[in-house]
C-alpha cells in the first residue's frame, strides 16, 4: 500500500514504514502529526484518485528530526565592473517516518 500525499508545496510518494524529508512542519520531535491532502492510495488492485484529494483519507507521522540541510551557494558575478555578491542559504526540514495510512 502506498500513497502520495502533498506537503509544503511538493508531492511525496510514500508507503508505511518510509522516512522522507519535508519542508518544516510544526510539532516537537517525536510527536504525531496527520496529513489529510493525500493525492493518491493504491492499495493492492484498489485504486482511489482524489479530485484533488481523496475524502476521508488520511497520513499519521511521527516527527524524527527538525534540522537544516547542506549549505547552498549563490555567487553572482558581472565581469569587469568590480561586482561580486556572494550569499548561503541553509532551508529549514523535518524528517519524518510514515506511521500509518488509512481510509475512513
Amino acid at each position: 500500500m502506498y500513497a502520495i500525499v502533498e506537503t509544503g508545496g511538493t508531492q511525496h510518494k510514500v508507503s508505511e514504514g518510509d522516512i522522507i524529508r519535508v519542508e518544516r512542519l510544526e510539532g516537537a520531535v517525536g510527536g504525531e502529526l496527520t496529513l489529510d491532502k493525500v493525492l493518491f492510495i493504491k492499495k493492492g488492485d484498489e485504486t482511489l484518485i482524489g479530485s484533488p484529494y481523496v475524502e476521508n483519507a488520511t497520513v499519521t507521522l511521527e516527527t524524527v528530526e527538525n534540522g537544516l540541510a547542506e549549505k547552498v551557494i549563490v555567487f553572482k558575478k558581472r565581469r569587469r565592473t568590480k561586482y561580486r555578491r556572494l550569499n548561503g542559504h541553509r532551508q529549514h526540514f523535518t524528517e519524518v517516518k510514515i506511521k500509518k495510512i488509512s481510509i475512513n
